[in-house]
């Protein structure tokens, strides 16, 4: 259902406000550079810190541009239950694609407990819904088994798998079958997650380099592995360099770099080091991206 490369599209700010003027130019650049879906309001839209009006409004935003060309998956996140069925209800009313819905963070809920979650939003928002596995930032991992027994729910459609484990996809597949849509959440193992059965990635790094994340998957999707080989080897400095510092505080600084947005964050994430910025502008140099 959803493939290739989809940016978890930063949210620019400017002096504390969301800048709507420079989202909107984002999108349609994205449109121009062959990006192949919106995920707005995820972890690297700094989905925690948007009140409920700029949440909203910056998934408006996204539809509005993407015009139906691409899918947008409205990140719908809480570990909050009723608060993640408010956000996909949300979506489904402003005419998204599906919804993006993080495994719940802090409470540390049991397997059980993950699955009536994801299952009391599935009831409620009559849209594809994809999980999002990040145990790295939520604490708990959703099972294999648990995601096998999510996907007989007909509107969950697939993961995010930002676990780094490329023998997760295999299993997810080999368990719940080739369809279910399998989407790396880790720019790193774009190509090999492909390799091993999945169908994209829901990228940080292309924000800045939208082209060469999108061309790799294109490539991939056309049978040219030296291609997506040599598109792969080409962006890992910039992918490395995105994860310097908590994301996405250097992709935000790239993308000043480049003039897209502010490098504007919201507490408690702040400017990355100058170390960190270094590293960023040494990576956007070594891909052809800076000067």
């Amino acid at each position: 259902m959803f493939k290739g490369s989809i940016v978890a599209i930063v949210t620019p700010f400017a002096n504390g406000k969301l800048d709507q003027k420079a989202l909107e130019s984002l999108v349609d650049w994205h449109i121009e550079q062959g990006t192949d879906g919106f995920v707005p309001c995820g972890t690297t839209g700094e989905s925690p810190t948007l009140t409920e009006a700029e949440h909203e409004r910056v998934v408006e935003i996204c539809i509005a541009g993407a015009k139906g060309r691409v899918p947008v998956i409205a990140g719908a996140g809480s570990n909050n239950t009723e608060h993640a069925i408010a956000l996909a209800r949300f979506a489904k009313r402003a005419g998204a694609d599906g919804i993006l819905v993080v495994s719940p963070y802090y409470n540390k809920p049991t397997q059980e407990g993950l699955y009536r979650h994801f299952k009391a939003i599935h009831d409620a928002a009559d849209l594809p819904l994809v999980i999002y596995n990040i145990p790295g930032r939520s604490i708990v991992d959703i099972s294999v088994e648990t995601m096998a027994r999510l996907a007989k729910l007909p509107n969950i459609v697939g993961v995010k798998d930002a676990t780094s484990d490329l023998v997760r996809p295999i299993r997810t597949r080999l368990a719940v079958g080739p369809e279910f849509c399998q989407l790396s959440g880790e720019d790193g193992t774009a190509l090999p997650f492909l390799a091993a059965g999945g169908h994209g990635c829901i990228s940080v790094t292309a924000n800045v380099a939208p082209k060469l994340c999108a061309d790799m998957q294109r490539a991939w999707r056309e049978g040219n592995l030296k291609a997506a080989m040599a598109l792969q080897d080409r962006l890992m400095p910039l992918h490395g360099a995105m994860f310097c510092e908590t994301s996405p505080g250097p992709v935000k600084y790239a993308m000043s770099l480049i003039g897209k947005c502010s490098p504007e964050l919201r507490l408690p994430l702040c400017e990355i080091a100058e170390a960190s910025k270094q590293k960023v502008q040494a990576a956007m140099k070594q891909v052809g991206l800076a000067g």
